[in-house]
């Protein structure tokens, strides 16, 4: 039984428990929404009330990492020191453009990584449809 790679699944934003369904509807920059259920097995992905409240966090962290790397990559090609404008323009723009990658990524990194009750089942990674679990 051949199963998914994890790297790949969370990549192309797959469900968590069997790596088929997709998370989200549409494209990224299409600002898609999240499915509430996973069209291949079932799984309802807001486990809880509020739960991708936390995502807010992940999304966080994203953002403050991408925003120092923006302004180092800045530094290191212009050589500038002395125009805060610059560095400002680069790393609201960064973000503006990023922001569809944060709130999708952000999500996948927490019902993957972040999520005890939520496992592989290497049996639902199979192209039938399972039966409603």
């Amino acid at each position: 039984m051949a199963t998914t790679p994890k790297a790949g699944a969370m990549l192309h934003a797959k469900c968590p428990r069997c790596r088929r369904g997709d998370m989200f509807k549409g494209g990224t920059y299409s600002f898609g929404k999240i499915n509430l259920n996973c069209p291949h097995c079932n799984l309802y992905f807001e486990i809880e009330p509020g739960y991708f409240y936390a995502a807010m966090y992940v999304s966080y962290a994203m953002n403050v990492a991408e925003s120092v790397t923006l302004a180092l990559m800045t530094r290191i090609i212009t050589q500038n020191t002395t125009s805060p404008w610059l560095y400002l323009g680069v790393i609201f723009s960064g973000c503006i453009l990023l922001s569809p990658l944060n709130f999708r990524y952000s999500r996948v990194i927490l019902l993957y990584w972040l999520s005890p009750k939520i496992h592989y089942y290497p049996y639902l990674d199979t192209d039938d449809k399972p039966a409603n679990r």
